[in-house]
């Protein structure tokens, strides 16, 4: 998914910026409401889909609760806004996979969960979140500390009649290598996934610490890739493109950004994971998953571990699947009533004919080390 970190060294500027909106905040008594009785109120903090009138709709409804959620399109910013404050705002946060077990957990933003309660929800999932589920639990695998929902392979996307299926998968992240190839590519408006990408195309892993001959290569690749593109755009933008045949290929992107185009009968157009790369294992793809955690707000609404528990039944988990915008897999489907639920047309959308195989060639979305210096790089060749 679409997870864009923000600059660590500029944290202590935007903490601020939120701690002084907080404060305005309470002046405007929203925050104050998070003092009052919170048995009918819940307040979200999302990737988009959950905020969804679909999905919540049926909650408002069924428990006569005023439920207030808010997306937004990066996680350090969502978790900046807990640790400036907001903890006292959100009862729930949904992040991608690393954040809770790595960050959110250590710094105390989030609280545990009843695993008698709420592990028995994985045993219904997916084989790969059978419990207990690595980023479901803290390090020392006693703790669980969010919970699995949507998921799926991330590393870029090709229209099939441009650029055969088995040929993206074979030449992966090369296809950026080849010069005769330049002017025929998007670039996805993602600067974390795309400084993922630029590793993986310079030839090495970026979820480890570089040397400086790495560094070197990521800002030739970079300059060059940038330099190589036809249009850089969001989703639509990008899947418009490989529609009309003004672009074969782009970057980064996935069954996530590609679902649209499909949904609506583009079947040419294909997420890929590629055979091989230069990630842990030689594994060639990337991919995400997102975990969502009870904050630690300490007038918690009693509805944050009924909500979490209502996205997991079978009909909500398909709904969340489906929510208007782009369209995922979800480890619910791992339940035959939960599947069942999905037509073939959707099955298709997201690309489930390959998904189990995807997915197992994929190293998980993780916090990159030396983040800020490669973004920096990445931003420098964007200006070229």
């Amino acid at each position: 998914m679409l997870k864009s970190p923000i600059s660590r060294r500029n944290f202590m500027q935007q903490s601020a910026t939120l701690a002084a909106a907080f404060a305005a905040a309470k002046t405007t008594g929203f925050v104050g409401t998070a003092h009052a009785a919170r048995e009918k109120e819940l307040n979200i903090l999302c990737w988009e889909g959950y905020n969804s009138a679909q999905v919540l709709d049926p909650f408002r409804s069924s428990k006569g609760a005023t439920v207030k959620a808010e997306s937004l399109t990066n996680d350090p910013t969502m978790i900046n806004r807990l640790r400036a404050g907001e903890t006292n705002v959100w009862d729930l946060i949904n992040v991608n996979n690393p954040w809770a077990r790595k960050v959110m957990l250590p710094e105390k933003l989030i609280k545990p969960l009843d695993r008698a309660k709420f592990e028995p929800f994985f045993e219904k999932m997916g084989p790969a979140f059978k419990p207990p589920y690595k980023w479901a639990m803290d390090d020392s695998g006693q703790q669980l500390i969010g919970m699995a929902q949507r998921y799926g392979p991330y590393s870029f996307v090709v229209n099939t009649d441009k650029i055969s299926r088995a040929s993206a998968e074979d030449q992966g992240w090369n296809l950026w290598n080849d010069p005769k190839l330049a002017g025929r590519y998007g670039i996805l408006e993602s600067d974390d996934w795309n400084v993922f990408g630029i590793c993986a195309i310079a030839g090495f892993d970026p979820f480890t610490t570089h040397t400086d001959e790495q560094i070197a290569k990521f800002r030739e690749t970079a300059k060059r890739v940038f330099a190589g593109k036809k249009l850089v755009g969001d989703i639509a933008t990008n899947n418009q493109a490989l529609v009309s045949g003004e672009i074969d290929f782009h970057l980064t992107g996935g069954n996530y950004s590609v679902s649209p185009a499909r949904a609506d009968g583009h079947k040419n157009l294909r997420a890929i994971t590629p055979k091989k790369g230069p990630f842990a294992g030689g594994k060639g793809g990337m991919s995400w998953i997102e975990i969502t955690s009870v904050v630690n707000n300490p007038n918690l609404s009693p509805l944050a571990e009924e909500f979490l528990a209502y996205v997991q039944e079978p009909k909500m988990a398909h709904t969340v699947a489906f929510a208007e915008g782009t369209f995922n897999p979800v480890a619910q489907m791992g339940n035959p009533d939960c599947f069942k639920l999905f037509t073939k047309d959707e099955l298709d959308a997201i690309q489930w004919d390959s998904l189990e195989e995807e997915m197992a060639g994929c190293v998980e979305y993780d916090i990159v080390p030396d983040y800020d210096k490669l973004l920096d790089i990445w931003n420098e060749a964007k200006k070229v």
